[in-house]
């Protein structure tokens, strides 16, 4: 296996921190994603990249700018439309490379699970199979994440805020503007255009994208569709063991649709 890192720029002009691990030969090319506030390195997204690198798959992470990784821009500017954004220009880089092939697989964790989702319905042609892990699913559901005083609370202030698991001592502050941008999007009127085989994860215990909302994305999906609860785990996977059942899971899904 060879492992590069790249510096790209985005549209607006961000550094994106790009990795890029081949695998000779290569079975296939999939672009996993992390979630708000998350970063390349995090133990559930190696999980994902690790699956498809132990399935003879090449692969690429890169941090999305406005997280807690290594790209451009701050926290507080993240938004799903700049999430999607820096996929597509992440693929479109990736497009003049030698390594490049289609259609590729798609991987996302929350937010970056909507991300991979409104890429693969805008081109389902380009994708071979999709894995939104604990993703949103609208803006409209996410709202079922706060309550009444908390939204109010936001809308009053301006900003959100509560302290990173991920990187301990960091606050994170979204402002009022990131749950008006969220509201934009809603994956499930084009649901019908996810015809390639779709994998979906899920902990018992999310609360911000719970089994409800994966289900209500489940019936919608046309075609070849799994979703997995994780007994006991949270939105984000941190335990080892539930790590290890995700990783599980992944595998044996590649190895059923490769």
């Amino acid at each position: 296996m060879v492992i590069a890192k790249r510096t790209i720029m985005n549209r607006d002009g961000r550094r994106i921190a790009v990795v890029i691990e081949r695998s000779t030969p290569q079975n296939g090319l999939a672009f996993v994603m992390h979630g708000l506030g998350g970063f390349k390195e995090q133990p559930h997204v190696r999980a994902f990249c690790e699956s498809f690198l132990e399935s003879g798959f090449t692969v690429v992470s890169f941090d999305a700018c406005c997280t807690l990784g290594e790209s451009g821009g701050r926290y507080e500017d993240a938004t799903i439309t700049n999430y999607h954004a820096d996929l597509e220009d992440v693929i479109a880089w990736a497009k003049g490379q030698r390594w490049y092939q289609e259609p590729f697989w798609l991987c996302g964790h929350s937010l970056g699970g909507i991300s991979v989702i409104l890429y693969a319905e805008e081109h389902p042609e380009k994708v071979a199979a999709l894995a939104p892990i604990s993703t949103v699913v609208s803006g409209k559901l996410s709202l079922e994440h706060h309550t009444k005083e908390g939204l109010e609370e936001w809308e009053r202030t301006g900003w959100l805020e509560k302290p990173s698991t991920s990187k301990p001592g960091i606050m994170k502050r979204l402002p009022w503007s990131h749950l008006q941008d969220r509201l934009l999007y809603d994956i499930l009127p084009e649901a019908g255009r996810l015809t390639m085989p779709v994998l979906l994860i899920v902990g018992e215990k999310d609360e911000s994208t719970p089994p409800r909302h994966q289900r209500l994305l489940y019936d919608a999906l046309p075609g070849k569709r799994e979703l997995h609860i994780i007994k006991g785990a949270p939105h984000t996977f941190r335990e080892p063991r539930h790590i290890a059942e995700v990783k599980k899971i992944f595998k044996d899904w590649i190895a059923r649709t490769a």
